[in-house]
């Protein structure tokens, strides 16, 4: 039901804005009213604190592929409030919990959002160059954040800095002194998403905006998660360009036959669908094995290295398929190339 329910959405609203949404580069308003109204973030939130479900990833690999079908732009939009609930859920004291995830399960869409990507070379989510130090009274955040997702309105953020050699997160209301939100960054793809730099500089929090209290979080559990997100919606993503390019395939007509008839075009699009399945199998694994709590950081590191690769892949061929017509805006595949180019550069901005 959930995956129908998202098919419908993804269908009826983001295939329908989606061309419009990446010439504007804004996402309309109405499409993310509805698309909150599914439901997909609260329902992974306990009723204590407002939501109605628990957190799978597994489930949430299943509707992310639905969401990648539709648009990514779009759906990253949508999706940015779990950078922010999602940490909370998973390594939130009960005050922390408390205080914040209802505010991501009201009926409009949270003002909150993330910042743990940084502008340097071979990104590292754990050797951040952005620092908290500690003293008597709280914390000092020192550092500046890229790929920022809604920053321009969020009233809050989760920071990301290194302490004491370890990445921790840190609750900072968009308020504070010291914080800046800066220029808006332009990608390539996925346009739909504004995302902005933003600087701290000499911000100051209590030690109680530690998430975690005094245990913190785990990194990689979160890169975890995080990544099979990632790698569903990549899933998504190419399997909306193979299936464009099939159907482009059965109906274009050169030589007096179809060009799905020529080899060379049939093995090319063979080898897109297996290369599809073998990578969504992959994450269903990883994600599985998460639910299960058991260590699944190997397997969802393995499943991003082949979306990765496979979205790529996927995206090229679909532009190959359709000759001089993929290179043009007519066709969605250039937009969808684009997009599959993005996601080997996303790591830490996707989690379902």
């Amino acid at each position: 039901m959930l995956v129908d329910t998202v098919h419908r959405y993804a269908e009826k609203q983001l295939r329908a804005t989606y061309r419009q949404a990446e010439e504007d580069a804004a996402t309309p308003a109405r499409v993310i009213r509805i698309g909150w109204e599914l439901g997909l973030l609260p329902a992974s939130i306990d009723a204590e604190y407002g939501g109605f479900g628990e957190y799978s990833a597994l489930t949430s690999a299943l509707y992310l592929e639905e969401l990648g079908w539709g648009d990514v732009g779009i759906s990253l939009h949508l999706l940015a409030p779990n950078l922010f609930a999602m940490p909370l859920l998973l390594f939130g004291d009960n005050d922390q919990k408390s205080a914040w995830l209802p505010r991501c399960t009201e009926a409009d869409f949270p003002n909150v959002s993330a910042a743990l990507v940084e502008p340097v070379y071979q990104f590292d989510p754990n050797g951040l160059a952005t620092t908290a130090e500690r003293d008597d009274d709280g914390y000092t955040i020192q550092g500046t954040k890229t790929y920022v997702p809604l920053a321009q309105d969020a009233q809050v953020f989760l920071v990301f800095a290194q302490e004491r050699n370890r990445t921790q997160a840190f609750i900072v209301p968009a308020d504070t002194p010291g914080v800046q939100v800066a220029e808006r960054v332009m990608m390539m793809g996925a346009r739909a998403l504004p995302l902005f730099t933003v600087h701290f500089r000499g911000v100051r929090v209590p030690a109680a905006n530690r998430l975690g209290g005094a245990r913190g979080i785990r990194m990689n559990r979160l890169l975890t998660a995080s990544r099979i997100s990632a790698s569903a919606l990549a899933v998504g993503q190419a399997r909306a360009a193979y299936e464009y390019a099939l159907q482009y395939a059965k109906e274009r007509v050169a030589f007096g036959e179809p060009i799905a008839h020529r080899q060379s075009i049939a093995f090319m699009l063979a080898n897109m669908a297996i290369e599809i399945e073998a990578v969504r199998l992959q994450v269903w694994e990883a994600a599985w094995r998460y639910d299960e709590r058991e260590d699944a950081s190997k397997l969802a590191a393995l499943a991003k290295k082949a979306a990765d690769a496979m979205v790529l892949a996927v995206t090229d061929d679909a532009v190959q398929v359709l000759g001089g017509h993929g290179y043009i805006r007519e066709h969605p595949v250039e937009l969808w190339f684009r997009n599959g180019r993005g996601f080997a550069a996303w790591d830490g901005l996707i989690i379902g």
